[in-house]
């Protein structure tokens, strides 16, 4: 049996069948642990074999959650560290190889506030590829990286998945790293809650609209996913049949969500282009 709360973190689907006492027997196969990272709460969740991946309705893997003390502006003093926090966790799931480079997915509707957090994260980072190409002795310090803004199926008329195993299949990509919004059950967690994990990702899952996913079996390469929660079921909030396909954000989504977007976008720059600061990136992206 699998759990019927929607959630796409790890961690809050784990909370849910610690709660009852039929699942929790059943949670041997899988490994959590809790600890502070640059001064901010992560829990690390790893589902060691099928049952359990079943149990939680997630694939096999790693997946980080970290927890930010609240919206984040550049000028905020824990935005360092929240970056730092966020880098810190990407390299914990990258391939140890990444002379090929990596393909950045960013995944969403720029168009609806709340899944705009990939198309958010694409406006902050270093896209280098094309410089490395042309004058690699200039940009040694950089990684070459390529950045896919997928959009979604009803704008584009193509699959993210077909989108994204074109461009893997044109550069063969060390891995990929694909950005989305999620969905959450808790209220605490919305925009504030980072999840980075080595699984990949179905994108729409978490809201019942489920797309091709995109993970190594489907892309021939490693994929890391990284995604916030923007939405939550309203049925989390309350037992009444007709909230059943209803979602919920906050009312200050539009602010929180380019705020979360920009520290994360530091974030996967710090995790992939050694010897860089966030002032670097300040003067690279501004």
């Amino acid at each position: 049996m699998v759990i019927t709360g929607r959630t796409d973190l790890a961690s809050e689907a784990r909370s849910s069948l610690l709660r009852s006492a039929e699942h929790a027997a059943r949670l041997k196969g899988i490994r959590a642990e809790e600890e502070t990272l640059f001064g901010l709460s992560l829990t690390a969740v790893e589902i060691l074999d099928d049952d359990a991946a079943a149990l939680l309705g997630k694939d096999r893997g790693k997946y980080y959650t970290l927890r930010l003390p609240a919206p984040l502006s550049r000028g905020d003093t824990c935005f360092q560290d929240a970056a730092a926090a966020i880098s810190t966790l990407l390299r914990r799931c990258l391939p140890k190889e990444l002379d090929r480079g990596i393909l950045i997915a960013a995944l969403g509707n720029p168009d609806v506030t709340p899944d705009a957090l990939g198309s958010l994260v694409a406006g902050n980072l270093l896209v280098t590829r094309h410089l490395k190409r042309l004058k690699a002795s200039e940009f040694g310090f950089l990684r070459s990286t390529v950045l896919c803004r997928t959009g979604v199926l009803g704008t584009t008329g193509l699959e993210s998945a077909d989108q994204i195993r074109a461009f893997c299949d044109e550069i063969h990509p060390a891995c990929v790293i694909a950005v989305d919004a999620l969905a959450g059950s808790e209220l605490s967690g919305l925009c504030r809650s980072v999840q980075i994990c080595n699984t990949g990702i179905a994108p729409g899952s978490g809201v019942g609209n489920d797309r091709d996913a995109l993970n190594e079996a489907s892309l021939g390469v490693p994929v890391l996913a990284v995604g916030v929660p923007t939405v939550i079921d309203a049925s989390s909030l309350a037992q009444e049949q007709e909230l059943t396909d209803l979602f919920v954000t906050p009312r200050f989504i539009d602010s929180a969500v380019r705020s979360v977007a920009r520290v994360l976008a530091y974030g996967i720059n710090l995790a992939l282009h050694d010897g860089i600061s966030v002032e670097d990136i300040d003067l690279l992206v501004g």
